[in-house]
């Protein structure tokens, strides 16, 4: 059996392959995370960020609110220090991953 050690440099370059297949054009988001190595985890919490700042979205838009820079302020504040604030919102608004809030952070950048 193959020691551990082993096992993970072929699964990290079996990755680093799979990286270059994977079409930036189709999934950008994904191989974003993907090439900036983030975690399982940390990938979970940027989506759960995503999840949370769209619930708000909608509920300022149904208020009326045009302007959202305060929301775009706390996806900066709450990102992983390992993603660029402006490649991350193109990645998810080209992915049309939560479409309506990355609409609207696309409009203010």
């Amino acid at each position: 059996m193959k020691s551990i050690e082993k096992r993970l440099e072929t699964l990290e370059y079996y990755q680093s392959l799979l990286l270059k297949i994977v079409e930036p054009a189709k999934f950008p988001f994904y191989h974003l995370v993907m090439s900036k190595g983030l975690s399982k985890e940390e990938i979970e919490e940027v989506l759960m960020i995503c999840e949370e700042l769209s619930r708000l979205h909608e509920e300022q838009k149904a208020q009326g609110l045009v302007i959202f820079t305060d929301l775009l302020t706390r996806f900066a504040g709450q990102l992983n220090p390992k993603l660029d604030l402006y490649e991350t919102i193109h990645a998810l608004h080209r992915q049309n991953l939560y479409s309506s809030l990355m609409d609207d952070f696309v409009d203010l950048m």
